[in-house]
């Protein structure tokens, strides 16, 4: 199964909704309850990282019997540090995006703790992919 989803920068109130589509299937598929948590909460993340961060992007997701993979693409700034941005607590979020309670800087340590694969790629001015992939037989 395949599914696609569009990112629009700065629109926080669609924000979350590639994350509670994917859920919907997963339950349906009758994955177990540990793993379609891991993967809502890391595909939410890396959902809200491009909403606030970026100038726009697209989530595709594969689901198939032993993986979920999930890859967001985006256009923005790309993130200049990787070992910063994956520190606990470290963010760069606008006072803007903090003040709705996004931006504490756990976006990328949420996403690594509940994936069994990450890689991010990124560049400087040019925008930022994760690949994040959830094995749904562990």
């Amino acid at each position: 199964m395949h599914y696609t989803f569009k990112i629009e920068q700065g629109n926080f109130t669609d924000a979350g909704q590639a994350s509670s589509s994917v859920k919907r299937t997963m339950k349906q598929l009758g994955v177990r309850p540990e793993n379609i948590k891991r993967t809502v909460v890391a595909l939410f993340e890396a959902e809200i990282n491009a909403v606030a961060h970026a100038y726009g992007g697209q989530i595709d997701v594969d689901i198939d019997g032993e993986k979920i993979v999930m890859v967001v693409a985006d256009k923005g700034p790309g993130i200049p540090n990787i070992d910063l941005a994956m520190q606990e607590g470290y963010s760069t979020a606008s006072p803007q995006v903090r003040e709705m309670g996004y931006g504490a800087g756990m976006g990328l340590p949420n996403i690594k703790k509940n994936t069994d694969d990450l890689k991010i790629d990124t560049t400087v001015g040019v925008g930022t992919t994760v690949t994040m992939t959830v094995y749904l037989n562990n």
